[in-house]
């Protein structure tokens, strides 16, 4: 069996579906007025510039947010720092209650206090 032939036209092959619409370049019937009015580099201009300005602002964020992140960190190492010493004074009163509790315990034995 031979292929068959693809009919080919000016603009290349052609896919000889005939429900298939043909392709053309779009066209425009609105340009936008900054496109008509304004020349590529006025518009690059407006664009570089307005890139500048939103790198700022993020840089003023960024900053901000820094400086609240500091000082969160320095509240939380406050807190943990205080929330340890805490820890080791309680650690500390109950081992010293221990130890009077022991010491009681061995004069009582020793000097027959309780009898």
């Amino acid at each position: 069996m031979l292929p068959v032939p693809l009919a080919s036209s000016s603009n290349g092959r052609v896919s000889g579906k005939a429900w298939k619409p043909l392709k053309a370049p779009t066209v425009r019937s609105h340009l936008q007025e900054a496109v008509k009015t304004k020349s590529w580099d006025a518009r690059m201009q407006k664009t570089q510039k307005a890139l500048a300005i939103k790198k700022l602002q993020t840089e003023l964020r960024e900053e901000k947010q820094a400086e609240l992140q500091r000082r969160r960190d320095i509240t939380l190492e406050r807190r943990q720092r205080a929330e340890e010493k805490n820890r080791l004074e309680e650690a500390k009163a109950q081992m010293g209650a221990r130890k009077a509790a022991r010491l009681r315990r061995k004069a009582g034995r020793t000097k027959k206090i309780n009898h």
